[in-house]
């Protein structure tokens, strides 16, 4: 038995990164859980494991290209399933090691993945039905989140426990991944070597010369710096709303698959929202009104993902694009991305310690970074005229 239908490729691709996401904010979600049936209490040892899941983003997005290109896009997927599947290691692990081996590597798993939804999109359908595809595969790990922020308590119930219910994740992981090895990618993949043949190679040096890759990865850093600042350090100073950006967040992915379809036009829609997010992130990090506080999430919330379908469909609409340039355009985008917001994410710690805990100054600095988001709208390529083949 194969499997060829493309409708059927992507509802494999979604529910493989959602199932990540269920385990891997699960995990976080049962982390307290997990340190205590370990007895341990150190807040450096939570903090290696979040170091350890940063660095497995950083090696997991750069890396992602060269594995694509050495093994084909199928098998770079189904590496990237296995790691994600070693998370079933989280909640059984005997001892601290052991788990930071499990949450780094499924970490390097979802780092992997993320790059492959591109040349998978690009081999699988049309330049018309790709806004919609790369909108629902942006949304799948906020659906993944979103079931675990909500229905955690319910699952555990059913399940028996934390630890039954992450193991369930991973077993359903596993299934998931079984049945993409019933992908038929033959026909793609030589179409695609004959284009690839006639069209000139696109290397990882080629790439970080390429000017477009730098203003793309650092148009979405400060947004991406936010989000993780979100629910990393915004608890801590007090601000815990969280939970409505997760869920205006699939309603405006949702929105914004409809109209990247209806609308060609790319550059408008960042430019508006990245005005927008600063905004409601002022809001969200300094009013004393608590109704405007959750006014602030549930709007930024909408708009941190509205434009996010038109800013993943640019790549797949410039000229001249092939599997392999797009697999390391998102390799270096993602790359790019995670390291300036774990030096800038840093820096806000820092900024706290030296003022004594007070978040003002680190505030102010993240309002400040988020506008790359609106900044980068002026330097990426519209591509409304490039969208027909």
């Amino acid at each position: 038995m194969k499997i060829n239908n493309k409708y059927v490729v992507e509802t494999l691709v979604f529910f493989s990164y959602m199932l990540f996401a269920m385990a891997w904010v699960g995990g976080a979600a049962s982390m307290e859980q997990i340190m205590l049936s370990m007895n341990i209490d150190s807040l450096a040892s939570a903090s290696l494991i979040s170091g350890a899941v940063t660095f497995a983003k950083i090696v997991g997005t750069f890396g992602a290209a060269w594995i694509a290109i050495k093994f084909g896009i199928k098998y770079a997927f189904f590496l990237s399933s296995l790691l994600i599947i070693i998370g079933v290691l989280t909640p059984i692990s005997p001892n601290y090691e052991l788990l930071l081996v499990s949450r780094f590597l499924m970490g390097l798993g979802g780092a992997f993945m993320i790059v492959y939804f591109n040349p998978i999109v690009m081999q699988w359908f049309a330049v018309d039905e790709r806004p919609v595809i790369n909108g629902l595969n942006a949304v799948s790990f906020n659906v993944g989140t979103a079931i675990i922020l909500w229905f955690m308590a319910d699952i555990n119930a059913i399940s028996g426990g934390w630890k039954a219910s992450l193991i369930g994740f991973s077993v359903v992981s596993i299934l998931i991944a079984t049945a993409w090895l019933l992908v038929k990618f033959e026909p793609a993949d030589k179409s695609t070597a004959a284009d690839e043949k006639e069209s000139i190679s696109y290397s990882y040096v080629d790439g970080l010369k390429d000017k477009f890759n730098w203003v793309y990865g650092l148009t979405y850093s400060g947004l991406l710096t936010f989000y993780i600042c979100l629910f990393t350090f915004y608890p801590k100073a007090g601000i815990s709303e969280s939970k409505w950006v997760i869920g205006f967040g699939i309603i405006g992915t949702l929105a914004g698959i409809l109209y990247s379809k209806k609308v060609t036009k790319r550059i408008p829609v960042i430019r508006f929202s990245g005005l927008v997010i600063v905004l409601t992130i002022i809001g969200l990090s300094f009013s004393t009104l608590p109704w405007l506080v959750t006014l602030s999430a549930v709007i930024l919330g909408f708009f941190i993902f509205f434009p996010i379908t038109a800013l993943v469909s640019i790549p797949h609409e410039l000229p001249n694009m092939t599997p392999q340039r797009i697999t390391v355009i998102f390799s270096l985008f993602y790359c790019i991305s995670y390291l300036i917001s774990t030096a800038i994410l840093w820096g806000f710690g820092k900024l706290v310690d030296i003022n004594q805990g007070d978040f003002t100054q680190s505030l102010i600095m993240i309002a400040l970074v988020s506008s790359t988001f609106f900044i980068g709208s002026f330097f990426l390529p519209e591509t409304a005229k490039s969208t027909k083949e």
